[in-house]
Formats: structure tokens, sequence, C-alpha cells
């Protein structure tokens, strides 16, 4: 079950507010499709994301895929840890596996975005 206090994206990131910060990764469904991370390419602190559009590149050992970000903003934090430790997205993808952290030109665009049951049917239909 994918937690309910935070939304979804079609491309299997979620987003959840931290106060007025936007923090971004991947679901569950997502890191286990993938397989084993290896690697984790991600923008740098100040860099501008755009909603529905490609900000960085996860690679696992079966494939390589484009990451792409649930609403439009500043990138505010990169995690870090994820350089030396990729296979934290595997092992905690809604924790400490997060991606960025983004403030959001809008945060009522998250809204727009899917609950918890609508992402989990979508996923039920895959």
């Amino acid at each position: 079950m994918d937690p309910t206090d935070r939304r979804y994206t079609e491309e299997h990131e979620w987003v959840k507010m931290d106060g007025d910060v936007a923090v971004v990764g991947i679901t569950s469904f997502a890191q286990d499709q993938l397989g084993d991370v290896v690697y984790v390419e991600l923008p740098k602190v100040g860099d501008r994301v755009e909603a529905m559009k490609s900000f960085g590149v996860i690679e696992s050992v079966k494939t390589a895929s484009d990451l792409y970000a649930p609403v439009s903003g500043v990138v505010e934090a990169v995690n870090g840890s994820l350089t030396g430790s990729p296979e934290t997205v595997n092992d905690a993808p809604y924790e400490g596996g997060w991606l960025i952290k983004v403030k959001p030109d809008n945060p009522a665009d998250i809204d727009t975005l899917m609950t918890a049951q609508q992402y989990g049917e979508q996923v039920a239909g895959s």
C-alpha cells in the first residue's frame, strides 16, 4: 500500500509537502519494476524543474529511466546519500530514498496529482 500522505504521478513519482517544500521520490512499484538501482543522476541545488519533464535519470541492473518532476519549481535539496548508496531507493523508496526537494511555484498543483487510492488503481491495471 502506498502512503496516503502524498500524491502520485502516472510516471510513478511521489510528492509530499514538508512545510513549503515538496519532497519527491519514486514509488515502491517503480523501484520494484526497475530492479536493483545502481546509479541516480539528479539536478543541482538551484536548478529549475518543470512539471512532467525529466529532471534526472535512474539506472538499474535492468534499464535506465528518466525521472519526471511532479511540479514546477526550484530544487532546494538533493539526496546526496544516493551517490554512494543508490540502493537506498530500493530499500526505502518513501523515506531515505527520496530524490529531490523542490520549492514549488504553485503548491496547489500537487492537489491535481493522483491520490494513493487512484495510483493503486492505476498500478493494479498495469
